[in-house]
C-alpha cells in the first residue's frame, strides 16, 4: 500500500506584472494558508518520505514552508522540472518514478494538472483543486512503478476555506 498526497502551491502574488508565471512568490494569503493546512495534516497523522516539488518558486515556497512545520528536512525535498507544464500523465510519470522505500510521498504542483490527475486517478469528479488544497490517494500497490490511472482511492480533499471535515 502506498499513500499519495498532492498538494497544489498557496495562493501566489500577482503584484508584480513584470515577474514571469515561474518566479511568482507566495501572496499574504497562501503564507497564512499553509499553516492552517500543515495542522490540519499533522491532525490526520499524514507522514510523508518524499517530497517533489515543481521549480516555480510559488511550488518550492509551498513545499520548504510545508516540509518545515511538519518536520520535513526541506534539504530533502526534490525537484522536478517536467512538474511546472505538466499535466495529469506527467503526474502519473513523477509518480511511478518515487523511490520503493517512500511509502508515502508528496508532490507539489499547479493547476489544472493536480486537479485532472486525482480526478483520472480516483474517478473524482472534482471541479478544481484551490489554492493549497491537499489531496490524499490510498494506492493497492507495493511499487510506485505499477501506479496506474483509476486505481487509487480518494481518502481526503481538503483546503483552506473548507469549514467542515466529513
Amino acid at each position: 500500500m502506498k499513500t499519495l498526497y498532492l498538494l497544489r502551491h498557496a495562493k501566489s502574488s500577482w503584484d508584480n506584472p513584470d515577474l514571469k508565471d515561474f518566479e511568482r512568490p507566495l501572496a499574504d494569503r497562501g503564507i497564512r494558508d499553509l499553516p492552517v493546512m500543515t495542522e490540519r495534516f499533522k491532525a490526520r497523522n499524514g507522514r510523508v518520505g518524499c517530497i517533489i516539488c515543481s521549480p516555480a518558486v510559488r511550488t518550492k515556497t509551498t513545499a520548504k514552508m510545508f516540509a518545515k512545520q511538519i518536520g520535513f528536512p526541506s534539504d530533502e525535498i526534490g525537484s522536478n522540472p517536467e512538474l511546472y507544464f505538466a499535466g495529469a500523465n506527467m503526474f502519473l510519470k513523477a509518480a511511478s518514478l518515487l523511490d520503493n522505500e517512500c511509502d508515502a510521498a508528496m508532490l507539489v504542483g499547479h493547476n489544472p494538472a493536480i486537479t485532472d490527475f486525482v480526478n483520472e486517478m480516483a474517478g473524482a469528479d472534482i471541479d478544481n483543486i484551490p489554492t493549497c488544497g491537499l489531496v490524499q490517494l490510498n494506492l493497492p500497490i507495493d511499487a510506485w512503478s505499477e501506479i496506474k490511472f483509476s486505481s487509487a482511492e480518494l481518502a481526503d480533499f481538503d483546503y483552506p476555506k473548507k469549514t467542515s471535515r466529513e
